[in-house]
C-alpha cells in the first residue's frame, strides 16, 4: 500500500515584529498581562503591500528545496488560510501560478487554526488513493488583516507567517503519516469568527471571539482527539517523541502535554515568539523543530489543532 510522508518542510515569517510593550502603547494592556494568559511576547506582521500568496511562495520554497524536489514536480497544492489574497480565485491558484507550475491541481482549505491538518488530511487521501505524488500543503496568514486593533482580548492573540510541507508518494513502511483525525461541530461557529463575509454585507469583518468558551472546547476537544489518535495507532503516550501543537495559547498546549504526560522539554512551542498564526502554527512550529534537529528520523510525531468552526483535528507522522 502507497502511504504518504512529509519529505520537506520550510517556513517563513515577515520581517517586522510588533512586541508586547509597542502593543502596550496603543491598547490597555501590558506586557504582564499577556504573557501571563497567553505565553506571547511578540508577533510578526506582514508588510503593506505583503500577502498571503507571497507569504506561502516564500515557505513552499524552502520546503521543496527541503525535499530536493523542483515545483515542476508537484502535482497538487493545498492552501489552508482564512485570509486569501482575494474571495476568489483561491491563493493556492495564485501560489501555483507564483511557483511556475502549469500542471496539477490546486485548491484552499478553509478550517481556521485546523487548516493545516485538514490539508495535511486531504493531500495524504490523494495520494494513498493515487490521485496525486506530490503535494505541497501550505498553511499561510495574513492575520494582521482582520484583527481590531482596538479589541485588546483579540488583537494580542495574533500574528502572520506561513509554514509549507512536501508530502510525497512511498511504498509503505516505517515512515509516515500514520493517521489523521477530524472533526467539526458547527453549533459553535459563534465563538469565534469574522462579523462580515462576502454573503454577509460588503467588508471583510473583524476578528470576534468568547475566549472563555474556546479555551475550554479546546482543552476538551483536543483531549478527545488526542487519545483517538493514540487509540486508532496502537499507541501509548509514553511512546510519542514530540507533539507539535498548534500555538494558540501557551495555558491550552500545557494541559494537552499535562494529559499525554509529556515533559515540556518534548513540546515544540514557538507562540511566545509567533503568537497564534492560525493554520499556518504547526507548520512554522514543526519546520524549525526539524531545521534546528529535534526532529529526526524515527521519531513519532503528534500534530494537534482546534479552530474556530469549531474545527479539530490529529495527525500521527512517524518521521523518516
Amino acid at each position: 500500500m502507497t502511504r504518504s510522508r512529509i519529505a520537506g518542510c520550510g517556513a517563513y515569517l515577515p520581517d517586522a515584529i510588533l512586541s508586547n510593550a509597542e502593543l502596550a502603547q496603543r491598547i490597555d494592556t501590558t506586557d504582564e498581562w499577556i504573557r501571563q494568559r497567553t505565553g506571547i511576547r511578540q508577533r510578526h506582521i506582514a508588510a503593506e503591500g505583503q500577502k498571503t500568496s507571497d507569504l506561502a511562495v516564500a515557505a513552499a520554497l524552502k520546503a521543496l528545496a527541503a525535499a530536493g524536489r523542483q515545483p515542476r514536480d508537484v502535482d497538487m497544492i493545498v492552501v489552508a488560510t482564512t485570509t486569501p489574497d482575494r474571495t476568489f480565485p483561491a491563493t493556492a491558484a495564485i501560489v501555483q501560478h507564483k511557483l511556475g507550475i502549469a500542471g496539477g491541481f490546486a485548491f484552499d482549505i478553509q478550517a481556521v487554526c485546523s487548516g493545516f491538518v485538514y490539508g495535511l488530511a486531504t493531500a495524504d487521501n490523494f495520494i494513498k488513493s493515487g490521485q496525486a505524488n506530490c503535494a505541497l500543503v501550505i498553511g499561510a496568514e495574513t492575520f494582521s488583516r482582520i484583527i481590531d486593533w482596538e479589541d485588546r482580548t483579540t488583537c494580542v492573540l495574533f500574528g502572520d507567517g506561513a509554514g509549507a510541507v512536501v508530502v510525497e508518494a512511498a511504498e509503505s513502511g516505517r515512515a509516515g503519516i500514520l493517521s489523521t483525525h477530524l472533526h467539526s461541530d458547527g453549533s459553535g461557529n459563534d465563538l469565534l469568527y469574522t462579523d462580515g463575509g462576502p454573503s454577509s454585507g460588503d467588508r471583510v469583518g473583524k476578528v470576534r471571539m468568547n475566549g472563555k468558551e474556546v479555551f475550554k472546547h479546546a482543552v476538551t476537544r483536543l483531549a478527545e482527539v488526542v487519545d483517538e489518535t493514540l487509540a486508532a495507532n496502537g499507541v501509548d503516550a509514553s511512546e510519542l517523541d514530540w507533539l507539535v501543537p498548534h500555538q494558540a495559547n501557551a495555558r491550552i498546549i500545557e494541559s494537552t502535554a499535562k494529559k499525554l504526560g509529556m515533559n515540556e522539554s518534548k513540546v515544540v512551542l514557538t507562540v511566545d515568539r509567533h503568537a497564534n498564526t492560525s493554520a499556518a502554527s504547526i507548520p512554522l512550529a514543526l519546520a524549525e523543530a526539524v531545521e534546528d534537529g529535534r526532529i529526526r528520523a524515527g521519531n513519532l510525531v503528534l500534530l494537534e489543532a482546534m479552530g474556530g468552526g469549531l474545527t479539530w483535528g490529529s495527525a500521527l507522522v512517524r518521521w523518516g
